[in-house]
């Protein structure tokens, strides 16, 4: 079954439109948007029925909609309907009435209804109750993929096997909440042209703007068209791992691609080292969506490889979430105070207000999650000045909420944070944590009685595969959180102390290295960041690099390599006086690994001794001539470690050396490649070093020539070894039909203070009325 009740008159009525184009296969040519009184919708032409006589004219079609449960449609409900249909027969211009309505239709009620208006002089009469429409819900994909919102709003199991529900389950669980109050924006239409033409999508906004909940629908789709295997994974290293190459329908999301709430250098790093190994996967039918927030993407591209992947360069893959219609704010503030948990008389109070705070223009998803939630609301002036500082200042409040919780819920969202977003349950906290508790006023049980009252609020449980796991209901809650933290130095010494090394080192920064919403600490914590550090070999202070665990000093390396000021590294290197002999030993297997990002960065303050630098030097030179590597000359970091001399030399000895053995390096190339590899991967490296040399000596045509003519060269080469792609890879989704809705004197919020009470005798169901008809029914 469908909770069809929940939609709101305004979205039952785009199903009804749904239903006649994809079902009944008409054209409606005027849809609730009529001046005729007596009908939501008109056509004329033939109605070519299933096992059933054809029908032909005129055809009125009127929706009826209640926001009652388990209501089912009486006569005396259809009085005016009747009345109003008489006159259109008068008129000439109804042979055929179909009521569609989501209430219960008796097989009595129904000839009823067919005697009465042929009574008025229609000829023929077809009623699709509740159930006829579930029953369309339930058979057609298309349909449910039009109408999305129906995903929440009835049982996943109906739709989904048994298999792909299992793997999925997870991701289904989180999904099913906000897919019932889901709108179908004008970024889903382009992201499902995006996955249909690149298999790629990367949705990038403010935080709270919706770009999950987009991703999710897309996931839904998938899964039901085409009975994918959802992966939701975390980085790049486990998307490449968990790829199956005989599965073409993998759909695979990433949630904060690049950073939860703040840019991660490793992270672009990882995808930068994966994406040509991606652009295989696109090539073999998977389909990938990636989300992060805007400030932080903004940093990322800097950094990605455009040359591994142009796809990130091309506007219709990279898609802003926030750009809103009007319309479609007002659908979504809709959906959640319907479905939320808001009392009648709050709906009722904060009604006249409604189209101004959809109207806002800092409205954004989250704030419509908000006002649905009681937790946000009981100290909110429900007047027009208050509202509109609810939205505009939503930062600021969601911070101020958070700050008058009780002792025990901080402590509880301490948690939360000092576990990176994610405290496994049942809980089982470190001793520095619980040394954290107890600074906070709170120890474990209470904090436990804590997270269970948040719960659907500020935090959410959710199963994983070996148990559960808490996490904030929304990053907003983490990044407002960490303000609080930020702005009390008791409460940073608690966040550090409490924090296992590694998570301290990908949440923090210190000092203001640019990166923004990060935990910044101040000079004066420098020495306890370092004791924590000292924590990752135990028992060993200062303890040599080859002493760590290669996740310790990944971790460790890009900590250094860009989230400390000068000040904290000049501390760093003068407790742990070994480093650079370790640090040259850990020569890099790429020029850009993490440990030449961090010799840029000591360079740049004077830190590097100068036999590194040139021992690193050295080996970038060597990989550009030998035309293995060409990141001297299209890697920022690399190229800072070279002096001025030493570029124009390299630039020389490239031009007299490498462009004219290109051929050679062609060659080579081809001589060792193996067939159990792929081919445009495998060449991948090869043009990024066409393009770098065509980029640094683009102002002589001969060598320009000669370039090309061995891009021309290589691209045939990789298109005689590619294998043959089957066509069956080709796989779209169903796009949701772009639907403005009706425009006419009813607000979309006239029934939002409505209940589900079913001993409510009024208003009891609703004829979904046009712009300028006068007999509007109730």
């Amino acid at each position: 079954m469908y909770d069809l009740h929940k939609l709101g008159w305004d979205s039952f009525q785009r199903l009804c439109l749904a239903i006649t184009r994809e079902i009944l296969g008409q054209t409606v040519e005027s849809f609730l948007n009529s001046h005729d009184g007596g009908r939501d919708g008109a056509f004329s032409g033939t109605w070519n029925e299933n096992g059933k006589e054809d029908l032909s004219g005129k055809f009125v079609i009127q929706c009826k909609f209640t926001g009652l449960a388990g209501k089912n449609l009486r006569i005396s409900d259809l009085s005016d309907e009747i009345r109003k249909a008489k006159r259109l027969v008068a008129q000439g211009r109804c042979d055929t009435y179909v009521l569609m309505t989501n209430a219960g239709v008796s097989g009595s009620l129904d000839e009823k209804i067919k005697r009465r208006l042929e009574a008025a002089g229609v000829k023929h009469t077809r009623t699709l109750g509740s159930n006829w429409i579930i029953e369309q819900i339930v058979e057609s994909q298309r349909l449910r993929t039009l109408v999305p919102r129906v995903y929440g709003l009835g049982d996943l199991s109906q739709i989904l096997d048994v298999r792909a529900y299992e793997q999925s389950r997870a991701v289904l669980e989180l999904m099913k909440e906000d897919l019932a109050k889901v709108v179908v924006t004008d970024a889903y239409h382009k992201a499902v042209d995006a996955l249909n033409e690149h298999g790629f999508v990367l949705l990038i906004a403010e935080p709270a703007a919706g770009k999950t909940t987009i991703a999710s629908l897309l996931a839904m789709a998938a899964l039901d068209q085409w009975n994918s295997l959802v992966l939701k994974l975390d980085d790049p290293k486990s998307v490449v791992e968990r790829w199956n190459p005989n599965e073409p329908s993998q759909f695979i999301w990433v949630d904060d691609a690049f950073g939860v709430t703040q840019y991660e250098d490793s992270l672009v790093m990882e995808w930068n080292r994966n994406l040509t190994s991606i652009r295989t996967m696109l090539s073999r039918g998977a389909k990938i969506v990636l989300t992060s927030r805007d400030y932080i993407y903004n940093r990322a591209k800097q950094s990605l490889k455009d040359g591994a992947f142009p796809l990130l360069n091309e506007s219709q893959v990279v898609i802003d979430v926030r750009d809103l219609a009007l319309n479609e704010k007002r659908q979504i503030l809709y959906n959640h105070l319907k479905l939320g948990n808001q009392p009648k008389h709050f709906r009722a109070e904060i009604k006249p207000h409604l189209e101004g705070v959809a109207d806002h223009p800092r409205f954004i998803p989250e704030i419509a999650r908000r006002l649905a939630d009681p937790n946000f609301t009981k100290s909110l002036p429900l007047t027009e000045q208050e509202l509109d500082k609810f939205v505009e200042k939503r930062e600021l409040l969601l911070q101020q909420l958070l700050e008058e919780l009780d002792t025990h819920s901080k402590a509880a969202l301490a948690l939360i944070y000092m576990r990176n977003g994610q405290l496994e349950s049942p809980i089982d906290v470190q001793p520095s944590e619980l040394k954290a508790l107890v600074r906070l006023g709170s120890d474990i049980g209470h904090s436990r009685m804590a997270l269970e009252a948040l719960g659907g609020s500020f935090v959410f449980r959710s199963d994983a595969n070996d148990g559960s796991i808490w996490q904030f209901r929304h990053p907003t809650i983490g990044d407002s959180y960490a303000g609080i933290l930020g702005e009390n130095p008791n409460l940073i010494d608690i966040f550090i102390q409490g924090s296992t090394p590694i998570r301290l080192l990908r949440q923090i920064t210190c000092g203001n290295v640019g990166l923004e919403n990060a935990f910044v600490v101040p000079k004066s914590l420098y020495p306890q960041v370092l004791l924590k550090i000292d924590e990752l070999t135990p028992g060993q202070p200062n303890a040599p690099l080859h002493r760590l665990s290669w996740m310790a000093k990944w971790n460790l390396m890009g900590f250094l390599a860009a989230r400390c000021s000068r000040d904290f590294l000049a501390l760093y290197l003068e407790g742990h006086t070994s480093f650079f002999c370790e640090f040259a030993k850990f020569y890099p297997y790429h020029i850009n690994s993490i440990e030449v990002r961090l010799a840029s960065r000591l360079h740049e303050f004077g830190m590097l001794p100068n036999h590194i630098r040139e021992r690193l030097v050295a080996q970038a030179s060597k990989n550009l001539l030998e035309g293995t590597d060409c990141s001297a000359l299209n890697d920022k970091g690399v190229q800072l470690l070279f002096t001025d001399d030493e570029m124009d030399n390299l630039l020389l000895t490239a031009k007299d050396e490498l462009i004219p053995n290109l051929g050679d390096v062609r060659e080579g190339r081809e001589s060792e490649y193996d067939s159990e590899e792929n081919p445009d991967e495998y060449m991948q490296s090869l043009f990024e070093l066409f393009g770098c040399l065509r980029d640094h000596f683009g102002d002589c045509k001969d060598i320009v020539a000669r370039i090309e003519r061995e891009e021309d060269l290589t691209s045939q080469w990789v298109a005689d070894n590619r294998p043959d792609e089957s066509d069956d890879y080709q796989r779209d989704l169903d796009s949701a039909e772009s639907d403005e809705g009706p425009e006419g004197e009813r607000s979309i919020f006239d029934d939002i203070d409505e209940d589900e009470d079913a001993d409510r005798q009024t208003p009891e169901l609703t004829s979904l009325p046009k712009s300028g008809d006068r007999e509007k029914t109730s």
